[in-house]
């Protein structure tokens, strides 16, 4: 599926958007195939090309190839050294901060655990520090920083940049992070939820760079979702779309703090992984984490059952084999609902595990997704790995800044 431009002179800056982001995804085309692929016309191409070139955002890299009438082709690659973005990730358990070139590409990453308590202001300082000490050793003038993306657990009020009551974190209500962390940065900030600018972060610099229909699953703390269609963000009328932790896959399965029963995110984040643990070694299961589980429960904990399951040991992987169909259940139904061509596995959640989730759900949508007679869907994991959140709260300026919608510069 291509990308249509307009020649309509009043959309000018979407056409510009538009060259942008071929330039981007190829990483290396010329003006004619730019052209053919986006409907814009040679000369209208080549305008826009001309202001990016004299602007510094695109580079002409001296490679040329010959078209098959003979003329010479001049090789456009994004200047990835023309700016940067910063991104922060803000779990309940731990910051991440990372400077990122106009390509997504990570230059300093940095992570310091989330204050203890995290009392909004405290929590919005450990940021601020976190963002000078990433510009600091990246050192990138402050003139070349386009912004400052901000990936947020969830709910997220977006016309008001407040935090809305996030279930793990207590004193949350109505926060105004957006504004906080721009008074204390001094940056233009863009806040989304973290599922949401992971997404973002795929569609840049992942698995979703080529793709113009993907659903993403994020699997951390908790489990949430993106979706990328017709290469733009759906966020739905509240800005809270794609809650795929929130799908509920059994019916008569445990009460969720959404009010849901048997949500995915109850049967596959990580403390769901060890509640069901738990529960088969209380009824007697044999493991080899009996012994240990006896002695200290806690101790039992995700990485033991992830190290249990590495080890073979009959009860870790049928744990994680049934959290592994309860997710490609999920993916089945997402991919009905929303006919994307990709299905991308990422997040911290899904350390260790990654391929048995994406097995399960290679096989669930190769058999039972309605569209399996016309084309098959991928399901693959993130490049990005740990990184894809904060890559993706960075990658949210860069979206917003070379990707906007038509909708909203019509609006201008």
């Amino acid at each position: 599926m291509r990308r249509a431009g307009t020649n309509l002179p009043k959309v000018g800056r979407y056409n510009q958007a538009v060259v942008l982001e071929q330039i981007q995804r190829a990483d290396g085309t010329s003006r004619l195939e730019i052209a053919q692929k986006t409907g814009l016309t040679p000369q209208t191409v080549s305008g826009i090309v001309r202001r990016l070139l004299d602007e510094g955002t695109v580079r002409e890299d001296g490679a040329s190839r010959v078209s098959s009438a003979g003329k010479p082709r001049t090789t456009l690659r994004i200047n990835a050294d023309a700016g940067s973005a910063v991104g922060v990730h803000f779990d309940p358990t731990e910051l991440a901060c990372v400077v990122v070139d106009l390509l997504g590409r990570p230059l300093v990453t940095k992570r310091v655990p989330t204050p203890a308590g995290a009392e909004p202001a405290e929590v919005v300082a450990a940021m601020a520090d976190l963002v000078e000490e990433v510009l600091t050793e990246a050192a990138v003038p402050r003139e070349r920083i386009l912004g400052l993306g901000l990936a947020s657990p969830g709910p997220i009020d977006q016309e008001h940049g407040m935090v809305v009551a996030p279930p793990q974190l207590a004193h949350w209500a109505r926060v105004p992070i957006k504004q906080m962390l721009g008074k204390a940065t001094g940056l233009a900030v863009t806040l989304d939820n973290d599922s949401s600018a992971a997404a973002i972060g795929e569609r840049w610099a992942g698995a979703g760079r080529s793709a113009a229909n993907f659903a993403y699953f994020f699997i951390g703390t908790g489990i949430g979702g993106g979706l990328i269609l017709n290469h733009q963000v759906h966020r739905g009328g509240s800005f809270n779309a794609a809650e795929f932790g929130h799908i509920s896959v059994v019916p008569d399965g445990l009460q969720c703090y959404c009010g849901n029963r048997g949500c995915l995110e109850t049967l596959v984040s990580p403390a769901a992984i060890v509640v069901e643990t738990h529960r088969r070694l209380l009824a007697g299961v044999g493991s080899s984490l009996a012994e240990r589980f006896r002695a200290d429960p806690a101790s039992v904990d995700r990485a033991a059952v992830r190290d249990a399951l590495a080890a073979g040991d009959p009860l870790a992987t049928a744990v994680f084999g049934q959290a592994a169909q309860h997710l490609a259940t999920a993916v089945v139904n997402v991919v009905n609902v929303t006919d994307v061509d990709l299905v991308v596995f990422g997040g911290h959640g899904i350390r260790q595990v990654g391929e048995l989730y994406v097995e399960a759900a290679r096989e669930a949508v190769a058999t039972r997704v309605m569209s399996r007679h016309i084309r098959v869907v991928d399901v693959t994991l993130s490049p990005l790995g740990a990184d894809a959140a904060v890559v993706g709260a960075a990658a949210l300026v860069l979206h917003t800044t070379y990707s906007p919608h038509l909708s909203a510069l019509l609006s201008d």
